[in-house]
């Protein structure tokens, strides 16, 4: 059994992604434990293992990139998420380069996105190094969140967002 951490203020989305999680996943496969207080969550990261730590960024007495960081010197092997709000780059860049996020997933949440990536999470070994088209997917999604996720089209083809030209990067 994987055992999963989520950290957020608000209560609300808190039920909410619980409620979503227990409906894709059984107890044997995944225990879901909620916080809605940064500081009482590093605590508990200090007490348990947990094999995935998702943390709101936005947070009073501690920001979820802090959180991040502080949980990766505890336990390395952790893998660590964000969920936010918070569309700047500069929050991005902070979370993947002093927290090594695994996945930056925006707030309001797809489904069926935050179902993939934590899939992804619990079957990723942090004991391996990524490849160099892992290492690549990265770089660009910190770049420009998204780039490195493809929407599909029903002949084969890549779909652009509605808004790419709107928010392309102006250099990758």
């Amino acid at each position: 059994m994987k055992r999963l951490l989520i950290v957020d203020d608000e209560a609300p989305v808190l039920y909410a992604l619980r409620r979503l999680l227990q409906r894709h996943f059984t107890l044997q496969q995944l225990d879901v434990e909620i916080c809605n207080d940064p500081l009482l969550a590093l605590q508990r990261l200090q007490q348990e293992r947990f094999d995935v730590l998702i943390s709101d960024y936005r947070m009073p007495g501690l920001d979820g990139v802090t959180l991040l960081a502080l949980a990766r010197e505890l336990d390395p092997r952790m893998v660590r998420m964000m969920l936010s709000a918070a569309d700047d780059f500069g929050t991005v860049l902070s979370a993947v380069n002093r927290a090594m996020v695994f996945r930056y997933l925006p707030k309001p949440w797809s489904e069926a996105q935050l179902l993939a990536e934590l899939q992804a999470a619990l079957a990723f070994d942090p004991g391996t190094t990524p490849g160099a088209n892992e290492t690549e997917r990265r770089r660009l999604d910190a770049l420009w969140q998204g780039i490195a996720q493809v929407e599909w089209g029903p002949n084969g083809e890549a779909k652009l967002p509605e808004d790419y030209l709107a928010t392309r990067p102006a250099k990758l």
